[in-house]
């Protein structure tokens, strides 16, 4: 069975991180040959294809999305959010591509920012292949934002949208995006009857979420988490990892994790104000450092009340295993969230998470047994988590149930059998 993943790129963002994780595990598996289509190649996998290979090609790419961040910015509301939004009015057709045409099975992942148009994806439905679309976000099933917060147009028509345009209406860009998805999904010949199409959510809380969606509430939609190699993310000894980067082996250390910290969604102003309450709390607050990994902004770290030790972004993976394992908890602020790789690779390494009660991170994180789940937006909340997590857990038996709650959910054994079962049924419907 040949399976082709098709995603924007293979270096950044969690969707990525994912599609290559589930790449190596398909070609792992006996019967399975998987390739990955992406815009523009940047990792050395000979299982990943690009799309752009010459100079021109990728200067097209380029344009292609810098002509949809431009038609974007004149509607945007603020700066702030002009990656959050996703117009998808520019994108390239790869229907006609020998992978494509080659494959038994299009696995479809995160295909925005000038990769696949909405119009580029109606020529890939029309070929009628059996088609699964893993949603790493909701832009699937909104009129065009990744994340749609508390807003819950999405599950009408969208329009009226605050929360991303500069000027909303019923009639807005939100609406026109919806109205070219929904006349795309709506039964046609390409689509009869919704057959031979799988939407995959990675986490219980989007499952939730597409299934309400006026999109794709007639379409089959599971979840399944992303897989994780267990064998690669696992416990080291904190001693010898602090040493190996050089970190202090006599403080508790607290990691924070981001491609790059200062995005909104982050909410790094939440864990710095944790952190201040943590300093007021805690008497001998001498004994805590930070350890920053990933993109970030000089002057946000000096206003972070503890050392922090910035790392900076790190692509070697076995690297990023010595930092969690060098870590005595990670904590994520995130305000919008999937299922992040981020706790799933902690815990892998036995590193309980303090986190917010937002999208999928409740499925990952059990309060007093793998790390604390915090109020949403609460960075009391927040501080209370850290602090009982190094201050009065039992840290071994805390450690012990983050790595089994890796083991007995992400681990790529359990994630690829769902998946398996998946493609089998999408052939067996069009065969």
């Amino acid at each position: 069975m040949k399976i082709l993943l098709i995603n924007t790129d293979d270096a950044m963002g969690g969707a990525a991180i994912a599609c290559l994780r589930l790449l190596n595990t398909l070609n792992q598996t006996e019967g399975i040959e998987a390739t990955m289509l992406v815009q523009e190649k940047k990792r050395d996998n000979p299982n990943v294809k690009a799309i752009a290979e010459t100079w021109l090609q990728k200067k097209m790419a380029f344009a292609r999305f810098v002509q949809e961040r431009l038609f974007f910015k004149f509607q945007e509301k603020n700066k702030e959010i002009r990656f959050a939004f996703s117009p998808a009015n520019s994108g390239i057709d790869i229907s006609v591509h020998p992978l494509v045409q080659e494959a038994d099975i299009i696995h479809l992942h995160w295909i925005n920012f000038g990769f696949l148009s909405i119009k580029s994806l109606k020529k890939l439905f029309a070929l009628k292949k059996p088609i699964v679309w893993t949603l790493h976000d909701m832009w699937a099933f909104t009129g065009g934002c990744h994340h749609s917060g508390d807003c819950e147009n999405y599950q009408i028509s969208c329009g009226n949208c605050v929360q991303y345009l500069k000027n909303p209406s019923p009639t807005d860009l939100s609406n026109k995006v919806w109205q070219r998805k929904n006349a795309f999904f709506s039964p046609t010949p390409a689509l009869p009857d919704r057959v031979g199409v799988s939407f995959i959510a990675c986490s219980q809380w989007l499952a939730s979420r597409a299934k309400k969606s006026s999109l794709l509430k007639d379409f089959s939609v599971k979840a399944i988490p992303n897989p994780l190699d267990i064998n690669l993310f696992s416990p080291q000894n904190k001693v010898d990892a602090r040493k190996k980067l050089g970190l202090p082996t006599d403080k508790k250390l607290i990691l924070f994790v981001a491609a790059k910290v200062s995005v909104i969604w982050k909410g790094f102003g939440y864990f710095q104000e944790s952190l201040e309450i943590l300093k007021a709390q805690y008497p001998h607050n001498q004994d805590i450092e930070l350890i920053i990994l990933g993109e970030s902004d000089a002057e946000a770290i000096e206003k972070l009340p503890f050392k922090a030790h910035t790392l900076g972004r790190i692509s070697d993976v076995n690297k990023i295993v010595s930092i969690y394992s060098a870590a005595d908890v990670f904590v994520t602020s995130s305000i919008q969230e999937n299922l992040p790789n981020t706790i799933m690779e902690a815990m892998a390494c036995g590193t309980p998470a303090v986190g917010f009660e937002v999208g999928g991170i409740p499925e990952m994180i059990e309060s007093y047994k793998n790390g604390f789940l915090a109020k949403y937006k609460s960075a009391e909340s927040l501080a209370d988590g850290i602090k009982w997590v190094l201050f009065e857990a039992n840290n071994a038996e805390l450690s012990s149930n983050a790595r089994q709650k890796v083991l007995d959910n992400y681990s790529e054994k359990v994630v690829i059998e769902q998946y398996l079962e998946v493609y089998r049924s999408l052939v067996a419907q069009v065969s």
